[in-house]
């Protein structure tokens, strides 16, 4: 599947990747992965949703748009230049909350919080402070993180962090996962 093939781009999608490419934002989501985003939260109606690194929003939209009435996300990220973007175009919806925050921070100050869906999209909640927050999810809680298969931004030597971030997530026990050679490399964690 390429990304022409993706059906029902949410409207502010694009007004947010336009505003993203201008500001020199190099870390924007992966439209199969958003698509996955809003498949996955779909299937938690009511649900509470955290996003550990909001960027400038493209995967927060594909989350929104696959949220009910009742669900509720919060989306942190202490890189406030990109999140004002997210700022500008998501902040009218009711459903969503933005904290700029260090993400370490944030797990630490409200780890007794419980999700039933987590996206770790930066450092915390995937590469730091991981089993804090794989203890945040509810039974049949969803932890996603993405960029698993090698991304040509990756710093020197961090191939190696993921092999240690992968040996770590199979260790969690009480909880299932698969790893997908998919879309940036996916890894989808749920807890039982």
């Amino acid at each position: 599947m390429n990304d022409s093939q993706i059906k029902g781009i949410p409207n502010v999608y694009n007004r947010i990747l336009d505003e993203t490419m201008k500001r020199g934002f190099t870390m924007p989501s992966d439209l199969k992965t958003c698509s996955l985003l809003r498949t996955l939260a779909m299937s938690k109606p009511n649900g509470s949703f955290l996003e550990l690194g909001t960027g400038t929003g493209l995967s927060t939209s594909w989350i929104l748009d696959g949220m009910d009435d009742s669900s509720r996300l919060i989306s942190i990220d202490n890189a406030v230049d990109f999140q004002n973007i997210a700022v500008k175009y998501l902040s009218s919806d009711k459903r969503l909350t933005l904290l700029n925050i260090d993400g370490e921070d944030w797990i630490r100050a409200n780890s007794s919080m419980n999700f039933d869906f987590i996206f770790a999209d930066t450092w915390p909640g995937k590469y730091n402070l991981l089993k804090e927050t794989i203890s945040m999810l509810n039974k049949g809680g969803i932890y996603l993180i993405d960029d698993m298969s090698e991304q040509p931004n990756w710093p020197l030597d961090h191939d190696k962090k993921v092999l240690t971030l992968i040996d770590e997530l199979e260790a969690i026990e009480g909880a299932v996962l698969t790893k997908q050679e998919w879309s940036t490399g996916i890894i989808i964690l749920v807890k039982k």
